[in-house]
């Protein structure tokens, strides 16, 4: 069993910037997803084992990184010229798979943490 820990939501204004990480007890192809109150799970950025390659839904593309530390295990989210139709619950996710790939589909990840809250707002 694979755990995921993130940290480092919270309640931020229009046009600010946050940074989320997620620790995990495996080296695994990790990605974030997130969940609107009322809307469905959505990708956001996903990077595949060795963080050589990476993707982003495009209303993000531009204004989110995704990297990772290997070193450490952990996965981050640098968030930049963050929005109000941000906010959501943001999740980590992980899955076993080959070196070289990312995955975009929640279905496909096996493994996911306990959430963060971050809210953009004025």
């Amino acid at each position: 069993q694979v755990q995921l820990v993130e940290s480092g939501g919270g309640l931020v204004q229009p046009g600010a910037s946050l940074t989320l990480s997620c620790t995990a007890s495996s080296r695994l192809p990790m990605g974030w997803f997130r969940q609107a109150p009322g809307k469905n799970r959505e990708f956001v950025a996903a990077i595949s084992l060795a963080g050589t390659l990476t993707g982003y839904a495009d209303d993000v593309k531009g204004r989110f990184t995704i990297s990772r530390d290997n070193a450490k295990n952990t996965l981050y989210l640098r968030m930049d010229n963050l929005k109000p139709e941000d906010t959501a619950i943001y999740y980590c996710a992980a899955r076993r798979g080959v070196t070289g790939v990312y995955y975009t589909r929640d279905y496909e990840y096996t493994f996911w943490g306990q959430g963060t809250q971050v809210t953009v707002s004025s």
